[in-house]
């Protein structure tokens, strides 16, 4: 029902179209600004970081995508006549705990495979701690970074993955449009240009493995939850000269970005892992249809979708 729940009397496809427009117009400019124009974004970065402070910096970054976050969901509520509820879940209301559960497990999962890193390989790392600093980095953090990750969120498993679902009638085409959407949209990050377009993998990689817990779940609870948990557990204890999230973190990591099976590793054992564990926890069945079965339209009105979505529950 999360796809098929956007379909209500008021959905008109004139509406929804400028959101994915604008986003793919800005997709392409900014491809343009960095691959055809040959932009180095990393000394770009770097200058910006001298000149005014990775803080200044990152709120400055962080600052678009959540002005982007308020803009698509007044654009929902007031245009496409939509609830934030049903744009987030097919349940009657959010389910928080799940959002909390799926930050809980994968920010558990972050810190110890981080902690485990710079034991094995101190030589790798330096110390970056300074208190203040820091506890400005947390401030911004801690409010930014939710709703950078909500925004994508909303944008990639909400809005288009709904939209694609009913244009196409087709749940696998919307998790694999979404899915590459997702990782082309960080090409111009750092990381690319540092380790190559391979790296992309991992970003599509992420994109399906958030697409796919989202139609199984039939919500964007625990998408939302892993999403917020590993940017800001990235933002907080580590840091490099060649990442998008150049930060005042704990640890630096001093090592040479190299692609290799590490990229890799998420997207074939990591991720299949959390994908059991997820399914083991709200017992998800059927996934197949769940996962490559037609949408079927047939237009509600909310309160038929909240009585569904009471049922489900």
């Amino acid at each position: 029902m999360f796809i098929e729940q956007a379909y209500t009397k008021k959905f008109d496809i004139i509406k929804y179209l400028p959101i994915p427009i604008v986003f793919l117009f800005l997709m392409l400019l900014n491809y343009v600004a960095i691959v055809v124009m040959d932009i180095d974004v990393d000394t770009l970065m770097q200058q910006q970081i001298a000149l005014k402070g990775a803080n200044e910096v990152l709120f400055e970054s962080l600052l678009p995508l959540a002005i982007f976050l308020v803009i698509l969901l007044l654009w929902v509520k007031f245009v496409n006549k939509q609830s934030i509820r049903s744009l987030t879940t097919a349940r009657a209301k959010v389910d928080w705990k799940r959002i909390f559960t799926a930050f809980g497990i994968w920010g558990v999962f972050s810190v110890a495979t981080t902690t485990m890193a710079y034991f094995s390989t101190p030589e790798s790392y330096e110390i970056n701690f300074r208190p203040v600093p820091f506890a400005i980095l947390a401030c911004i953090s801690i409010i930014m970074i939710p709703m950078q990750t909500s925004f994508e969120e909303y944008l990639f498993r909400g809005y288009l993955m709904q939209g694609i679902g009913i244009a196409t009638r087709s749940k696998l085409t919307a998790l694999i449009v979404t899915s590459l959407m997702f990782g082309l949209m960080h090409i111009a990050n750092p990381e690319i240009e540092k380790m190559g377009y391979i790296l992309l993998l991992y970003y599509i990689g992420t994109g399906l493995l958030l697409g796919i817990i989202t139609l199984m779940d039939e919500g964007m609870e625990l998408a939302l939850g892993f999403h917020a948990a590993n940017n800001l557990i990235a933002a907080l204890l580590v840091t490099s000269d060649w990442t998008a999230l150049q930060t005042d973190s704990i640890l630096k990591d001093k090592s040479e970005p190299s692609a290799g099976f590490d990229i890799l590793l998420p997207l074939i054992i990591i991720y299949p892992i959390l994908l059991l564990i997820f399914s083991r926890i709200y017992k998800w069945t059927n996934w197949k249809e769940k996962l490559t079965g037609e949408v079927h339209l047939q237009p509600l009105n909310e309160i038929t979708i909240n009585q569904i979505g009471e049922g489900h529950e």
